[in-house]
This record gives C-alpha cells, structure tokens and sequence, in this order.
C-alpha cells in the first residue's frame, strides 16, 4: 500500500463514523425544518424556527466551539501516550462547559427578548421567541455532549459517536411526531405544541446524546483502562485558564462564521416571511453538506495532533493534506447534486410553490461556494491539530465580515437583488476564507516540519 492510499485510509477511519455523527447532529435541525413545513402555514412556521435556531447556534456553537480546544490537548496526549493527561484535560473540559453552559443560557436567555424588536410579523417572532427559550433548557445536556466527545474522538472511539448521532436522530424524529402533531389517545390525548414541540424533541435528543456519550466513556475506560476512576481528581485554576484562552479563539472563529449566516438570516427577514423560509431550506442543505467536511476536519486535528504528539512531521503534514483533499473533493459532489436537482430537493421540505422558488435560486449559490467551503473547513482543522487557533479567526474575520457582508448588502438592498445578494456576498467570504487558510496550512505543514526536526 502507497503512503498516499495509507494517509487516505487513516483519515478516513476516523472520519467516516465522525461524518455520520455531524450530519446526524445536523440532520435534527433539518428533521425540525421538515415537520414545521408540514405544519399549516409552513411560510409562518418555517420561518420562525429559522430565527431562533440562527440565534441559538450561533450562539451555542460560538461558546461550545471553546471546547474544541481539547482537540488538540487530548489528541497530542494520546499520541504521546499520556493517558493521565489527557484524562486530567477530559476533568478540566466537564468544569469550562458547566461554566460556559450557565453563561451560555443566560446570553440566550436575554436574547430572545431582542427578538421582539426583529422588524418580521409579530406571529412569526412570538413563535421563535417560545421556540428559543425551550430549546435553551438543553443547552447543558450540548455543551456536556461536546465536551464527552472530544475525548471519545482523540482516542479513536469514533464509531460510538456515530452511533450515537444516529439513534438520537430516531429520538428526536419520534418526539417531533408526538410533540407537533395532535394525537387523540384517550386518556393521553396530546394537543400538538406546533413548533415549540421540536425545541421539547431537540433537548430531549441532547440529553440524550450526553447519556449515551458518558456510559460510553464508562465503558472503554473499564476495557482498557485509561486510568479515569483512580485519577487524581483536582482541579487546576491554571489549567483551566489554559484551556479557555486557548479554546477561545475556536470559539469566536466558530461565532465570526455562523454569525454571518445569522445577519444574513435576520436580513432576509425584512424581506418577508418566503425568501426567509427559502433561506432557512437552503441553509439546512448547505449545513448538511459542510457537515461532511467538518467532521473531517475534526480528523485533520486528531491525526495531525497525534503525528506531532509522535514527532512525526511528515505523518503530520500528510494527515492535513490528506483530509483537506477528500474534503474538497466531497464538496465538489455536492455542487454537482445541488445544480442537478434544486426543485426537488426543495419540495422534500414542502409543497408550497412560493417557498420552492425562494429555495431554489440560493441552492445554486450554494453549489457556488461548496468547494471552498470544504477547503476552509478542513484546512482549519489541520491547522488546530498543529495548535494553531487564531489564523482561522482573523481570515474568517476579514473574509466574511470586511468583504462579504458589504458585498451581500450592497447587492442585496442597492442593488434589490434581495437574498441572491446577500448569498452572493457569502459566497464571496467564502472564497476568500478557503484561498487563505490553504496558504495558511502549507507555511504551518513546513514550519512543523522544521520545528520537530530542531528538536
């Protein structure tokens, strides 16, 4: 076997189970679309699950992107075989997400009041505003799911993490069904909560997860003795402080992204409740599909941790390689799926007309950027493993916010492009982030390669 087809394997055992689970985390999100888009009035509906679920994860996945830190700690750890230190980091992860979960449900909290001055129909804001406020009580069980992942993925437990996501997409599917829907069961007669019955479905599913999650950890640490129940449970102040400094660069870069996905969101809003409910379809097929590459990205920063844990640069530098090429290239498929089938991707999500052709125009933007989508994901995972956080902010900083949001406003309210605009401002962010952060990774790949050959 070449070394090209050995790196191709590696990665893609770590990543594959890790697809599997990012896209079932995601595919929540996309089932609750669904079953509010079968509610009556899908324009109404759909629209107001778009505005708070844009608010909570840009918020959820700003603070939990904090966490992603531990990549790289527990990755380096384990490559190094410092099984009791990485346990130590798994300790300090559980205390900064209860942390960040308090602080996390209070921002939340306040935000949904801001909610009420969003310039959208009243009946479109009182729903996402219960909506988001239910959907706030799972934000431990996420933030707990986040941490306990981590150190499942740093020591290869991958497959336990898609199996995870995939049994909690079953839960969250049959509380949607019972929760939205009114089900005449005599003595158990239930009502139907509308859309607040996907936020009840999504907490439970988060509770769920980091259920599952921690028995799982339980279980490979009594299999192979990794030394979790007889280690030295003290918490270090120092440590902890490490953590979230360097984690936080994660964190806001994670913000900087999704918080461009949200101004665009409340944007559209202004325009009326369907480009706003085309938008929302559209931005839950390209999630879907950057899911992909992300989960390979969080495989780039183990297997480029683990190398380097090793002190094996060139192992390193090929992992990075590796990943960031098999992203790409699925993100090429996805153009392709995304330009050959617009309208029926968008009637799986309704049968409203006007929906479907505020759908379908953003889809082919959205085939536009899926390359440099996958590049910029992918590379910033690399890029973390070598513990490198603050690139990704500074070129997602300038790449969405100084270039393409001016560009989306000037077309999409100059210009009266509307949502195409503004989506075609993202597209060019996109671009941007994806050119840099490649150039980025090749000057990292050879500074490891001379760093670790000094030492």
């Amino acid at each position: 076997m070449s070394n090209a087809e050995a790196q191709i394997r590696s990665v893609l055992t770590l990543a594959l189970p890790l697809i599997l689970a990012e896209v079932g985390w995601m595919f929540m999100a996309v089932v609750d679309t669904i079953m509010v888009g079968h509610l009556p009035h899908p324009a109404i509906t759909i629209s107001a699950v778009a505005l708070a679920q844009v608010l909570y994860n840009t918020l959820a996945f700003g603070f939990g992107g904090v966490l992603f830190g531990l990549d790289t700690y527990l990755s380096q750890s384990h490559g190094a075989g410092k099984f009791d230190e990485a346990n130590r980091w798994l300790l300090h992860g559980v205390l900064l997400a209860a942390i960040l979960s308090a602080i996390l449900m209070s921002v939340v909290h306040a935000a949904s009041f801001a909610l009420f001055y969003m310039p959208v129909e009243p009946v479109i804001r009182n729903q996402a505003v219960t909506f988001l406020r239910v959907l706030n009580v799972g934000t431990p069980f996420l933030m707990l799911a986040l941490t306990l992942r981590r150190y499942l993925q740093a020591f290869n437990h991958v497959k336990t993490i898609a199996i995870t996501a995939v049994t909690a997409n079953v839960v969250n599917a049959a509380l949607d069904w019972i929760f939205l829907f009114p089900h005449p069961w005599g003595l158990f007669n239930l009502p139907g909560y509308g859309v607040v019955g996907a936020a009840i479905s999504t907490a439970f599913a988060r509770l769920y997860m980091a259920v599952f999650f921690l028995a799982a950890i339980w279980y490979f640490d009594r299999k192979h003795a990794y030394g979790l129940r007889t280690m030295a449970r003290g918490i270090s102040a120092a440590s902890l402080k490490q953590l979230a400094i360097f984690g936080a660069p994660v964190g806001a870069q994670i913000f900087v992204e999704i918080s461009i996905f949200a101004a665009v969101t409340y944007l559209i809003g202004t325009f009326g409740p369907l480009p706003l409910a085309g938008h929302e379809i559209a931005l839950n097929i390209a999630s879907i599909t950057f899911m992909v590459p992300f989960a390979i990205s969080a495989a780039a920063s183990v297997r480029v941790g683990q190398a380097i844990g090793r002190k094996t640069p060139a192992e390193a530098a090929a992992a990075g390689w590796t990943a960031i090429g098999l992203g790409a290239a699925f993100m090429l498929c996805a153009s392709a799926v995304l330009l050959a089938i617009p309208h029926a991707i968008a009637r799986a999500f309704t049968a409203d007309p006007g929906v479907i052709a505020a759908t379908i125009p953003l889809l082919l933007i959205a085939a536009a950027f899926q390359f440099f989508d996958g590049l910029q994901i992918t590379a910033t995972g690399a890029l973390r493993g070598a513990g490198n956080t603050h690139t990704g902010l500074l070129v997602h900083l300038c790449g969405y916010w100084v270039i393409g949001m001016p560009v989306g406003i000037l077309l999409g309210f100059h210009y009266k492009l509307g949502a195409v605009g503004l989506w075609t401002g993202l597209c060019t962010g996109l671009i941007i982030a994806g050119a840099a952060l490649i150039t980025s990774w090749h000057r990292t790949a050879r500074k490891i390669a001379a760093t670790i050959s000094v030492a």
